[in-house]
């Protein structure tokens, strides 16, 4: 049974990161899954890399098609940006298996729906102070910056991945991404151990 690995944790905690090096690892053969956003492009990013980056309409048509697995949507100082998971032919659990970056919200929908047995968190962590440093160098890179929502993302952060909420979804596995190289090292291993016997969740 395949198994989809969804990489989770606050802003800043370096998921991007961990997401490339992974898919990186020939041994891991994984897939990729793209989401679909309807927040505006950064700098930097490619249309159906990163995100499929979409309007509103698309993401009603698409909810009228049945063919949405999981969707979120923040209030931000830019308006209303939706996330979502599409059932467009990307996963195939019969043969693969893939890799996502995610919320926590993310993970219960997909785990929902596709079971429980088959969706494996991987919770990232980071110290506050390090991941608004962090927030704050990446912002500044965007033309123009909107510090705003570093700190609307950074207080949100706090809430949607408050310790009762982990709780709540199960999750006590954590990989505390100070040294990316150790962090990835004990990913790798665990992946490659619930790989090897797939019937048994990683939480």
């Amino acid at each position: 049974m395949a198994k989809i690995f969804i990489i989770m944790g606050k802003s800043a905690t370096g998921k991007d990161t961990i997401y490339k090096r992974l898919l990186e690892e020939k041994e891991l053969n994984l897939k990729t899954v793209v989401m679909y956003t309807t927040r505006p492009i950064r700098n930097g990013e490619c249309d159906g890399v990163e995100y499929h980056f979409v309007n509103e309409e698309t993401l009603n048509k698409l909810k009228d098609q049945n063919k949405v697995i999981e969707h979120r949507f923040y209030n931000t100082t830019q308006g209303i940006w939706h996330y979502f998971t599409v059932n467009d032919g990307q996963i195939n659990l019969e043969y693969n298996d893939y890799l996502m970056i995610g919320t926590l919200e993310t993970y219960l929908q997909i785990r929902e729906y596709f079971g429980y047995e088959k969706v494996v968190p991987l919770y990232l962590e980071v110290d506050d102070e390090a991941r608004l440093l962090r927030s704050i160098q990446r912002e500044k890179k965007q033309i123009p910056p909107n510090f705003a929502e570093v700190c609307r993302r950074y207080l949100a952060d706090e809430e949607d991945f408050s310790e009762s909420n982990l709780e709540k979804c199960g999750i006590k596995k954590r990989y505390k991404n100070i040294d990316i190289d150790q962090c990835l090292e004990a990913i790798i291993q665990d992946m490659k151990n619930i790989t090897v016997n797939k019937n048994k969740p990683m939480v």
